[in-house]
């Protein structure tokens, strides 16, 4: 196991930072507003979109971190929604986060590594996994994963960073990140050329800039 990894299963500190955002979203979108002149809405909408998930599906939430994705569950929705993570931590705040929605009685809590999960082959329809591959000393592993666990045809949303170029303006604040944040990985992320690294796996869908962030979506390829 990677140092980066058994960092985030035992962090608390950090995580709790990540998990500010999921339990305050007015008062990121305002931060991002005001800091970065960004509308983070849209990701808000984004994940809005999960209640339009259809009857049946299977998903997959990884890293849950403390429940920024399942906020798009409607109470009674009849899918199958697995919400995991490396982190302990984060696991116990993602079912406060499901109780207080109401919608704890629909999700399965796992403790999972994103580079060597536990399920089986083509277990899900739909993907979510988000801010978590700039973390990953060998995201190629986390890729080979999440296509093997992913039934063909089956829908990929990643969201994570930025990267250089995508908005000139950020690209100062993006260098900057690793250097005040224990990152070790972010900067081999700020280059690498997502489209390829997510072939011959998957085809790219859509993309949607989002704050300091984007939203991308990714069919798996029969």
């Amino acid at each position: 196991m990677s140092d980066v990894t058994e960092r985030w299963r035992s962090e608390r500190v950090i995580a709790a930072m990540y998990d500010a955002g999921v339990k305050h979203d007015r008062v990121a979108t305002v931060g991002a507003w005001a800091m970065w002149g960004a509308d983070m809405r849209r990701m808000f909408a984004d994940v809005a979109r999960l209640a339009d998930t259809p009857a049946g599906a299977s998903v997959l939430d990884i890293p849950c971190g403390g429940g920024f994705a399942f906020r798009g569950l409607r109470r009674g929705q009849a899918v199958q929604y697995v919400a995991a993570d490396i982190s302990p931590y984060m696991l116990g705040q993602a079912r406060r986060e499901a109780a207080r929605r109401g919608v704890q009685d629909a999700i399965e809590f796992v403790e999972a590594d994103v580079t060597a999960l536990q399920f089986a082959d083509n277990s899900f329809d739909l993907c979510v996994t988000y801010n978590g591959l700039h973390c990953l000393p060998d995201p190629r592993a986390a890729l080979g994963e999440l296509t093997r666990v992913l039934r063909p045809g089956g829908m990929l949303v990643f969201v994570d960073s930025l990267q250089t170029g995508d908005e000139p303006d950020y690209d100062a604040m993006l260098e900057y990140f690793p250097v005040a944040f224990h990152e070790p990985y972010y900067a081999s992320y700020l280059e690498e050329d997502l489209d390829r690294l997510w072939s011959p796996g998957f085809s790219p869908e859509a993309r949607l800039p989002a704050y300091f962030s984007k939203v991308l979506s990714y069919r798996r390829n029969p």
